[in-house]
Parts: structure tokens; C-alpha cells; sequence
């Protein structure tokens, strides 16, 4: 497959734009696609089977777009697909997310970390093995955000009820003594401006966002796929509100281009 061949990224929303972000940064030269399954989410609250369904139509969807390799830019759908889509295509590059458990378990000084993530996520098998193997010699207090997504989706990243809603999800963790905070759906780094004003400067923010390009970097190295450039305008469709996605791209990425429907 071609090296020009553009990168397959998609999210129950706009979340995965802040995944989208990092692999720009990292790779300026790669070209990509964005599928943003709005109409759907959140995904946290939705089953299993269902988010496997919905993935699998995405995938299908970036591959025939010519995708060389896919990144699922959301932690409930890398929960509930990747290894099905990894199955499925097997000579596929294929990324996923996790959340931050064990840099957040290295850089706790208090050694308490609180975990901000969707229903969905905090309940998996998968994030329960994770805390398992990094997070043993350290206290992990978990908190459900219902709501933060579609404040989100909506571009209100500074809006009175983002405030307080944030506000009341933050509260009990800090004053549990956590210094460290995991941001465990992509949507929230575009809180992190907000999520500043609201708690110390001690305290440690974390994703991995950027941890997902460089392993995007090392699989499309590995398969001697990383692109020559220039990338191509960056395409996206919606399953939701083209027109509302468009709206919120400015806010999210400083930029406006075309949304299509997905």
C-alpha cells in the first residue's frame, strides 16, 4: 500500500480530535480521515456488542476511503473492538487507546490518582487488568463524568454548567489527596484549560494522546508506511450533525473545513 495512503482516525464524537491533534504534530506529513460517530454518542453508556457493530462499519467505511491504517481515537471503542478489528484484518495497522494508568502511577507523589472516564471504560475488564499490573502499589480512585461528553460535542468548553459539572466531578477526588489526574476519554483534553483553573498547579494532568502518535509512528514504520507528504486536507464526515460538527471545529482545532454525512 502506498505511503501517501491517508490514516483512518475515529471517535463516538469529537473527542478523538484531540488524538487527531497529537498525530499532526508528530507526523505533519500524514494524510487523514476522521469519522465522527455523533449520532451515537456517547458510547460510554452504550453495550459491548453495540460499539462492536459501530466499529465495524467505521472501519469498513475508512478502509474503502483507502485508509492504510486505523486508530481508534476513543476508549470505550478500544475496549469493546480493537482486538475483533485487529482479527479481522490482521496485516491492518491498528492503534488504540489505554488509559494512563501506569506514567499516572509514576508520577504520583501523594500516591493517590484519580481517574476521570466514561461509565463504559471504568467498568471494563481491561481497565481493571491495567490498574492490576501498574497501579498495585498505589491508591486509584475512579470517577464516572456523565454529561462531560456531550458538553463537549457542543463546544461549550467554558460554559457555566461545563464549570460546575467538571467542578463536581473533581472535588471528591482532590480531597480524597490525589495529585495526579487521568484524563480517560479523549474528549476531555479539551478541558484541560478549564480543568487548570479548577485544580492546583501540584496536581498532574495526563493522557495519551501523544503516546498514541508514536505508536502510530513505530507501526507505520515498521510497515514503511509513513508518508513523504504533503498531507491532504484533513476529510471528515459525521453520523450526527455535519453542520453542528462544523460549528465546533473552530473551537476545538482553530480550523473550518467540510463535514460530510456519514
Amino acid at each position: 500500500m502506498a505511503g501517501n495512503a491517508p490514516v483512518g482516525v475515529f471517535d463516538s464524537g469529537v473527542g478523538g480530535l484531540s488524538v487527531l491533534r497529537e498525530i499532526r504534530q508528530l507526523l505533519p506529513h500524514e494524510s487523514l480521515l476522521y469519522v465522527a460517530d455523533s449520532g451515537h454518542v456517547p458510547y460510554g453508556e452504550k453495550s459491548p456488542e453495540f460499539i462492536r457493530e459501530r466499529s465495524r462499519v467505521i472501519a469498513e467505511f475508512l478502509l474503502a476511503q483507502g485508509a492504510k491504517a486505523l486508530v481508534l481515537a476513543c476508549n470505550t471503542a478500544t475496549v469493546a473492538a480493537v482486538a475483533e478489528l485487529r482479527e479481522r484484518y490482521p496485516a491492518l495497522p491498528i492503534v488504540g487507546m489505554e488509559p494512563a494508568v501506569k506514567p499516572a502511577a509514576a508520577a504520583t507523589r501523594s500516591g493517590v490518582v484519580g481517574v476521570l472516564a466514561t461509565t463504559g471504560t471504568l467498568k471494563s475488564a481491561k481497565f481493571a487488568a491495567l490498574l492490576d499490573r501498574f497501579a498495585s502499589d498505589v491508591r486509584v480512585i475512579t470517577q464516572p463524568c456523565p454529561g462531560l461528553v456531550e458538553c463537549i460535542e457542543a463546544g461549550a468548553l467554558e460554559a457555566p454548567a461545563t464549570r460546575e459539572l467538571l467542578q463536581g466531578y473533581v472535588a471528591p477526588l482532590l480531597a480524597e489527596g490525589c495529585d495526579t489526574l487521568i484524563l480517560g476519554c479523549t474528549h476531555y483534553p479539551f478541558l484541560k484549560p478549564l480543568l487548570r483553573r479548577l485544580v492546583p498547579d501540584s496536581v498532574s494532568l495526563i493522557d495519551t494522546g501523544a503516546a498514541v502518535a508514536r505508536q502510530l509512528q513505530r507501526l507505520l514504520e515498521q510497515g514503511q508506511l509513513l508518508a513523504a507528504g504533503p498531507a491532504q486536507a484533513t476529510r471528515y464526515w459525521s453520523s450526527g450533525s455535519p453542520a453542528q460538527m462544523q460549528r465546533v471545529l473552530p473551537v476545538l482545532l482553530g480550523e473550518t473545513a467540510e463535514v460530510r454525512a456519514f
